[in-house]
């Protein structure tokens, strides 16, 4: 593990003899992704890596050649091994190659997402305390401002003469191979969404990844000829794998959105005869609500990798009768990785309807509380396996994400069945499941009440056809003030709050329901929000 905020992550992940088991099992590696891209670079020098839709295309040797010489600009500029570089970049073809970049430093990347407020940005480096930030021309505004209030030298990738370069003035210094990370080291910091009110930085090594790629290519049948539509966000656990590790490992091309619409994503699909595509639950029922998805020919799709929330069953029939593909789905987290898996061998009941089955290597138990209830097929999941991340940068929130004896929880309540299938039944946490992405109630509450006219503010999950789930935000005014949503839309933006935590609905009320402990009673908001909607249902 490398050095600086790293020392003081305590996970009780693996022992020595848990990572011996693992590599005996085959189920981690020796090498890295450096190592891999090198390989594809040898074996496929000309086949297409990553195609941005619009932008830079990079064929496997132009990809490893990028990568290295981004490596030598970060040498140049300071990059050394066990620094960590904090990464706030567009989806890309370029970020790719600079992850990569990172790696063969010996750094750590600080990943951060695309659509995160300012706000969001300044927590997440006060947390991992990075070296050097890295934006694209897009956020190099925002960025400049984050990083002088942070106290962060700032560079930012971009296209010079066709190639990627750091805007420096620098030498660029030749690296050796050593001076690359292991399969062990942490290469990954990222976030996800805290209940306190602030994100959680989840570190990562490249073996947790290794081994989710393999149970992914053994469930989907998966091969370097295959060609990749990632339409999930990096740097986060579902974008990560289904547009660079697995394509890496695999040497197989990707085709990258900036941002998805159904037309875009349809357009690539026929353009570059997509065979894998990788998108959350939300978007697959986007695709099949516009009936413009039928004028492309979708037909070379074999596979659709799709998770983050429930699968709504009759849109997902109708897109497999459309394209023929086979959607398949993983239960787990970022924290936690897979714990169980559909493939396309389960028939369509198992694939659509459930999780998957349990991996028998993922030691998945069910708890209440500390009380182990496996026997009872019912509770919630904590797992110990080789999929598993090392846990909260700083051993936040520790002992909520363990139990007692080291099992890593989820935040659900879970059913599996006699033959090991795994369905989601509800929740614990207080989040908000929009279009796959976990929206702490916290987090959107903290930012809301810092507004002079919100007295008290309560966020709940509002139902929706399309996202599963919107943000409806409860509110008690302080004084004589008034508000409406479009004006708390313009606040919170003007105050760097990421878009995933703004309202889409404000209701006002002369005062939230209470517990009788005084918390407020957000059953009851849900009960609320539901009986407006089937009025205005009723209504329209």
């Amino acid at each position: 593990m490398t050095a600086g905020a790293l020392s003081t992550v305590r996970s009780p992940a693996f022992t020595a003899e848990d990572a011996a088991r693992y590599r005996a099992a085959g189920w981690w590696s020796d090498s890295t992704l450096s190592d891999a891209v090198r390989r594809d670079a040898e074996r496929s020098p000309d086949r297409p890596a990553y195609v941005d839709q619009p932008g830079v295309s990079l064929t496997w040797r132009e990809f490893d050649s990028a990568a290295s010489a981004l490596a030598e600009q970060l040498a140049g500029a300071g990059a050394a091994r066990g620094d960590l570089i904090a990464v706030w970049h567009r989806d890309s073809a370029a970020i790719h190659a600079l992850f990569v970049a990172v790696e063969r430093c010996g750094a750590v990347v600080v990943g951060i997402g695309a659509r995160a407020g300012t706000r969001e940005v300044a927590a997440i480096l006060r947390s991992s305390r990075p070296k050097i930030l890295i934006s694209d021309q897009q956020h190099s505004d925002a960025a400049a401002g984050v990083a002088d209030d942070v106290g962060l030298s700032l560079l930012v990738l971009g296209e010079d003469g066709g190639a990627l370069r750091l805007d420096t003035d620098v030498e660029p210094r030749a690296l050796s191979v050593e001076s690359q990370l292991g399969p062990d080291d942490v290469f990954l910091i990222n976030s996800t969404s805290g209940t306190t009110g602030l994100p959680k930085c989840v570190v990562h090594t490249q073996n947790r990844w290794h081994y989710f790629h393999q149970k992914a290519v053994a469930n989907g049948v998966l091969t370097s000829d295959d060609i990749f539509l990632p339409v999930i966000p990096m740097p986060f656990g579902f974008g990560l794998w289904t547009s660079h590790t697995t394509p890496i490992y695999l040497g197989a091309s990707s085709v990258i959105l900036e941002r998805f619409t159904t037309k875009t994503a349809c357009e690539a699909i026929a353009r570059h005869r997509v065979t894998v595509l990788c998108c959350v639950s939300t978007q697959l029922t986007m695709l099949m609500a516009d009936r413009g998805c039928r004028d492309y020919d979708l037909s070379s799709l074999r596979v659709v990798f799709a998770g983050g929330e429930a699968l709504p069953y009759r849109p997902a029939v109708e897109f497999e009768e459309l394209t023929g593909a086979q959607i398949l789905q993983f239960y787990g987290s970022n924290e936690t990785g897979l714990l169980s898996g559909t493939t396309v061998n389960d028939s369509r009941e198992r694939r659509l309807r459930t999780g998957g089955r349990i991996v028998p290597e993922m030691s998945v138990r069910l708890f209440d509380g500390d009380r182990d209830v496996t026997a009872t097929g019912r509770g919630q999941p904590a797992c110990r396996g080789p999929a598993t991340s090392l846990g909260y940068l700083g051993g936040t929130d520790h002992d909520k994400l363990f139990t007692r004896d080291g099992w890593m929880r989820m935040g659900d309540l879970c059913e599996i069945d006699a033959e090991g299938y795994l369905s989601v039944t509800g929740r614990t946490s207080d989040f908000i499941l929009r279009g796959g992405k976990n929206i702490s109630a916290t987090q959107v509450e903290d930012a809301i009440t810092s507004h002079p006219a919100i007295a008290v503010a309560a966020a709940v999950a509002m139902p929706d056809p399309v996202f599963g789930e919107r943000v409806c935000l409860y509110a008690e005014l302080a004084d004589s003030h008034t508000i409406d949503l479009p004006e708390l839309v313009k606040y919170l933006l003007a105050q760097g709050v990421s878009k995933e935590l703004l309202p889409e609905r404000l209701i006002v009320i002369g005062e939230l329901p209470r517990s009788s402990g005084g918390k407020i009673a957000k059953g009851q908001l849900r009960e609320d929000i539901r009986a407006r909607m089937e009025a205005d249902h009723e209504h329209s």
